[in-house]
């Protein structure tokens, strides 16, 4: 029966074979290996961005006419070749009064990190475009650079900015409820930050992309260029003050939905994690939510994360193992903080420990404000690195030992360093000891490469 030699079974007994081959560890420091920079004036062709939003600093006008700001990454997958990385903006400037202008992008890009390579300070540094699909270099951030979230075919249960002549916010820039909707926006049927505020995004097996997201909360399910395929897929019992179906009173802090959302390796499985407290539940507590993706629908299990003491928001959430995440942790406070202490740590956490509570169990992994560099790669003249920003909202696994980090700049703002817009720094961390990712044996491959041979007989699929 094909239903008892499906891919989903023989990647399940896959696992299986592999399962458990590497013993969990705890790891106790950390050194930055590498760093890289996107100066915060960094642009990519398009509708005139910025028109009901405002700059703190001169150097940095708005808006952009006939460009959209190439910044504000809250996610971050491997790209199409080694070396290159899809990263995603969020909503644009924050909030829906004052986005309905920019787009929801996915950027390809590559990195030169300033690595040491035992005997100099190599790589320039720079952070490069490259081309969405095949991972090419390019000279800039051009059309073939990204993807766009659009919705042709008005899977969409709300009214949309395409849908609309007149954009809806007057916000605090220069545009005002008389200005009209770009017309490649409403032709391209294109999605703005007043329609969504991503937060997170994850690829599945089948090579779609899944988006999540703050006003709703929601998830947004789109092929692998950005095109919606079904309506958007609310959080059974939550709400926040900005979901467009709204009833009653919200239990969600406005821009407390989806922050962190990780799938697991067999690519079936997303798990979302929410920013902000559900009113009712454990103060400072977070829920975790399973979601299939083949039933597309929440499978009912859910868990708790609780904030440290110091703890306010978290940035991301990332798979290590079937039952292992990394979080970013921090708070609001940065280095220009007049008597801030900025707090920004990634956890290890294990979904099947808890504690008393029922809180997850959570380790300490890496202190983002105390990180060894040795080689001084960011060149501040200290020997110790630190990571100050207001939003950290990127972590990557790159392989056992190294992990990739980036902030979101939030651009225009600024603050983090110094009096002056933020830029996206690229840190690869290297780890004093290694994480425990599953790695198959070569038992396990052969035992996996014998039901791929049967799978290929029933044209049922291949080992990934």
């Amino acid at each position: 029966m094909r239903s008892m030699t499906s891919w989903s079974m023989m990647t399940r007994v896959c696992g299986l074979l592999t399962a458990g081959l590497v013993a969990s560890s705890q790891v106790i420091g950390a050194e930055l290996s590498g760093w890289a920079v996107l100066p915060p004036d960094t642009f990519a062709p398009g509708p005139t961005s910025g028109q009901f939003a405002s700059s703190a600093y001169a150097a940095h006008p708005l808006p952009l006419v006939n460009k959209q700001p190439v910044q504000g990454f809250s996610a971050v997958l491997k790209g199409p070749v080694d070396g290159t990385f899809h990263v995603m903006d969020d909503n644009g400037f924050g909030s829906k009064a004052n986005s309905p202008d920019t787009l929801l992008r996915v950027y390809g890009l590559r990195p030169d990190f300033k690595m040491f390579d035992g005997s100099s300070i190599v790589g320039s540094g720079a952070v490069a475009p490259v081309n969405f699909q095949t991972g090419a270099a390019l000279s800039s951030f051009g059309d073939n650079s990204f993807i766009t979230l659009h919705d042709p075919d008005n899977r969409l249960g709300f009214t949309r900015i395409a849908d609309r002549t007149l954009y809806p916010y007057s916000g605090s820039g220069p545009g005002n409820a008389s200005t009209s909707v770009d017309p490649t926006i409403q032709s391209g049927k294109l999605l703005t930050g007043a329609d969504f505020d991503i937060e997170a995004f994850q690829r599945d097996r089948n090579g779609n992309l899944w988006f999540g997201e703050e006003f709703g909360p929601f998830l947004i399910k789109t092929d692998a260029a950005g095109k919606v395929l079904r309506s958007e897929i609310p959080m059974p019992g939550v709400q926040s003050p900005d979901n467009p179906y709204l009833s009653g009173t919200a239990n969600l802090g406005r821009s407390r939905g989806f922050e962190g959302m990780a799938i697991n390796r067999s690519g079936d499985n997303l798990y979302t994690l929410l920013e902000g407290t559900v009113v009712g539940d454990p103060l400072n507590s977070l829920r975790i939510n399973q979601f299939d993706i083949s039933t597309e629908a929440y499978t009912g299990r859910q868990w708790v994360y609780q904030l440290e003491t110091a703890g306010t928001n978290i940035g991301d959430m990332t798979v290590v193992s079937d039952n292992q995440f990394i979080v970013i942790e921090r708070n609001g406070d940065t280095a220009t903080t007049v008597g801030g202490n900025p707090f920004k740590k990634l956890f290890l956490i294990d979904l099947d420990q808890t504690d008393a509570n029922g809180f997850v169990k959570k380790t300490e992994l890496v202190d983002l404000m105390n990180l060894a560099d040795p080689h001084d790669l960011n060149g501040d003249g200290s020997t110790v690195f630190t990571f100050p920003y207001v939003t950290i909202e990127d972590v990557l696994i790159l392989d056992s030992r190294t992990l990739l980090v980036m902030n979101d700049n939030n651009y225009p703002g600024g603050g983090g360093r110094g009096a002056y817009a933020d830029v996206n720094e690229f840190l690869l961390i290297r780890l004093d000891q290694p994480l425990a990712i599953p790695e198959p044996s070569t038992v396990a491959l052969a035992a996996c490469g014998l039901i791929v041979a049967v799978a290929s007989r029933l044209r049922l699929g291949r080992c990934v």
